[in-house]
């Protein structure tokens, strides 16, 4: 079923007409009818449904909205932390741990960081990531919006998780713990992940000094994207609506 993003308070009951990016997408992309039925939801949990009553020009009609209070959030809520990495990267990870259930997002920069954002392009950065958390939304069933923050010195962000009494992983190439050995975490998990090459000793021993425990996974070297992505599986996997 499609499913439309909405960001304002949702109509039920009378008809509503699709913004016209939506609406662009619903008749001239995905083709639907008069009759299909669609999803409406607003990022903070609340989704609707209804059916198509008109296509007109560059107007969509949605008729007969009812609330579904459909929930599809995992039990287990995690914060990613990851390192700024080049445009196509992020935009993967953005997308498939917002997939896999991740309430937040905290971009870092670090040392190794490939990608490095001047201020005057943050702003822009994060509504582009907003776009893609969306989509990803879009697609896979969420009615919540993961929390995108914006991108923060890793220092300075430890510095502010020394304060904070969550479940904290690093995934460290000679991380000593194994995730299926230790504790169901009590509360929201963080999970850092470093740039294409690493971290430097000192942000790993910062974070060390903060709280994080070093686990990995396997035997094998990952790319960043693909370490992201594995952790946030292995800990749905266990802890989560993965298992």
């Amino acid at each position: 079923m499609a499913r439309f993003y909405f960001k304002q308070l949702l109509p039920t009951g009378r008809s509503f007409e699709l913004p016209t990016e939506a609406a662009h997408h619903a008749a001239r992309v995905l083709r639907l009818r008069v009759g299909d039925s669609v999803e409406i939801f607003d990022g903070k949990g609340n989704e609707h449904r209804g059916q198509i009553a008109e296509i007109s020009g560059k107007m969509v009609v949605v008729s007969n909205l009812s609330a579904t209070n459909t929930c599809r959030e995992s039990p287990l809520q995690v914060l990613l932390a990851q390192a700024l990495t080049s445009s196509e990267k992020m935009d993967w990870v953005i997308q498939k741990t917002t997939e896999l259930g991740v309430i937040e997002i905290q971009p870092l920069d670090t040392e190794r960081s490939v990608a490095k954002l001047a201020s005057e392009r943050i702003a822009k950065r994060l509504e582009h990531w907003q776009q893609v958390a969306i989509s990803a939304c879009e697609q896979c069933g969420r009615n919540v919006l993961p929390e995108l923050h914006a991108p923060l010195d890793i220092m300075s962000w430890l510095r502010q998780m020394q304060k904070v009494s969550d479940t904290k992983f690093i995934l460290l190439p000679d991380g000593f713990a194994l995730l299926h050995a230790l504790d169901r975490p009590q509360g929201k998990v963080v999970l850092l992940i470093g740039a294409e090459g690493g971290f430097t000793r000192a942000e790993s021993d910062a974070a060390l000094r903060c709280g994080f425990t070093p686990i990995r996974m396997g035997s094998r070297m990952m790319r960043t994207e693909t370490a992201a992505i594995a952790g946030l599986v292995a800990l749905q996997t266990l802890w989560g609506d993965l298992s």
